[in-house]
């Protein structure tokens, strides 16, 4: 099994969800975060004075699957997420030793 977390832009989401659940991925896990990689924030203005904004808004998607779904969800992620222009995000793929549904007692990809 192998965890996939998706750093995307936030109006991504709705159409990288339904893409996933299209390959057969049913659950995920959605977190709002922060950051920056290469495009290193911008520069806004707000009542006539200029700052800086370091953290850009962004979405992790987080998912355990099995390891046969790993490259198809990749490639649906990639292709509904890329705008093209920086700031895309990334995807991290890690593998997952052990998985317990703490409701049933299942353990690894019956609990998935």
């Amino acid at each position: 099994m192998k965890k996939v977390e998706a750093i995307i832009k936030p109006f991504k989401l709705d159409e990288v969800r339904e893409a996933l659940s299209e390959i057969g991925i049913n659950g995920l896990t959605v977190t709002e975060v922060k950051g920056f990689g290469r495009q290193k924030g911008h520069t806004e203005l707000y009542r006539g004075a200029e700052y800086v904004v370091d953290f850009l808004p962004k979405v992790k998607i987080e998912v355990v699957i099995a390891d046969d779904l790993v490259e198809r969800a990749i490639e649906s992620i990639v292709s509904t997420a890329r705008t093209g222009k920086i700031g895309d995000g990334k995807i991290f793929v890690t593998a997952v030793e052990q998985v317990v549904r703490i409701r049933t007692g299942e353990t690894n990809e019956d609990a998935v």
